[in-house]
C-alpha cells in the first residue's frame, strides 16, 4: 500500500487530495495546525484507510521529525501543501512587518525544503514530491509581495532539487484560484463564491502523482503533458 505525507490536510486542497488518495487505497500521514479540525479528518479518513494525523507546525523541527517517524522507512509521496498567507489584508512590501515575512518564509519555503531533505532518502522508486505553489509566484500582484515571493522561492527550490535528483519527479503545482479559507483571507469582505472548489484541482494532481511526467511546474486545471511543464525543472 503506497504511503503519502500531506501537510495542511485539515481543509482545502490538502483535505480534498487526502480524500482522493484514501479512495485509491493510500495510507496517509497528515498534519495541520488546528487540532480539532485535524481530529475530525482523521476520524473520517481513518474509517477507510490507515491514517496518522499529527497536529503541529511544519516550521518546527520536532514536528517534521514526528511526521517522518510516523511514515516509517519508505515514502511514496510528499505533498508540501501547508502554507501561510501572512497578514490579512496583505500589506504592501514597503510596510510589510519583517517578522511576519520571516514567518512566511519559514513555513512556505524552509519547511518544504526541510521535509524534502528528510523524505528524499526514504522515497521509493517511482515516488514524487509535490510542492503546491501559486500564480502569485510569477505575477507581480500588488499586495502579494510576502506570499508571492515565498512561493517564487519555493518554485526555484523545486527546480534545483529536480536538477540535482533527475531520477525523482519533483513538481511545483499551481492549483489555481480556489474557494478556500486562505483565499477568503486574501480578499477579506469579498464574495469568492465564484471560485472553483479545491476538488476541481484534484484530477490534475492525481495525474501527476500517478503518472510519469517529467519534473517541472504545472497548472493543475490545465491539460497535463510533458510540453506543459515550464521553468528550469522542466529541462532537468
Amino acid at each position: 500500500m503506497p504511503l503519502a505525507i500531506i501537510t495542511g490536510a485539515s481543509r482545502g486542497l490538502g483535505l480534498a487530495l487526502a480524500r482522493a488518495l484514501v479512495e485509491r487505497d493510500w495510507s496517509l500521514v497528515i498534519d495541520a495546525r488546528g487540532g480539532a479540525a485535524l481530529e475530525r479528518v482523521e476520524r473520517e479518513l481513518g474509517a477507510k484507510a490507515e491514517v496518522v494525523a499529527i497536529c503541529g507546525d511544519v516550521a518546527d523541527d520536532s514536528h517534521r521529525n514526528a511526521l517522518l517517524d510516523a511514515a516509517g522507512d519508505e515514502v511514496d509521496l510528499l505533498v508540501n501543501n501547508a502554507s501561510l498567507l501572512g497578514p490579512s489584508p496583505q500589506p504592501a512590501l514597503a510596510a510589510y512587518p519583517l517578522a511576519e515575512l520571516e514567518r512566511d518564509y519559514r513555513v512556505n519555503v524552509l519547511a518544504p525544503l526541510a521535509l524534502s531533505q528528510l523524505v528524499l532518502p526514504r522515497l521509493r522508486d517511482g515516488g514524487c514530491i509535490v510542492n503546491v505553489t501559486s500564480d502569485a509566484a510569477g505575477a507581480a500582484y500588488e499586495g502579494w509581495g510576502g506570499y508571492g515571493s515565498s512561493k517564487a522561492a519555493l518554485e526555484q527550490l523545486s527546480a534545483i532539487l529536480a536538477a540535482e535528483h533527475p531520477a525523482i519527479r519533483i513538481y511545483a503545482v499551481d492549483p489555481g484560484d480556489m474557494r478556500t479559507q486562505m483565499h477568503q483571507e486574501a480578499f477579506p469582505g469579498e464574495d469568492i463564491s465564484d471560485r472553483p472548489t479545491p476538488e476541481e484541482s484534484i484530477p490534475g494532481l492525481l495525474s501527476l502523482i500517478e503518472g510519469h511526467l517529467p519534473s517541472g511546474r504545472y497548472k493543475a486545471r490545465e491539460p497535463l503533458t510533458a510540453s506543459a511543464a515550464v521553468g528550469p525543472a522542466a529541462a532537468a
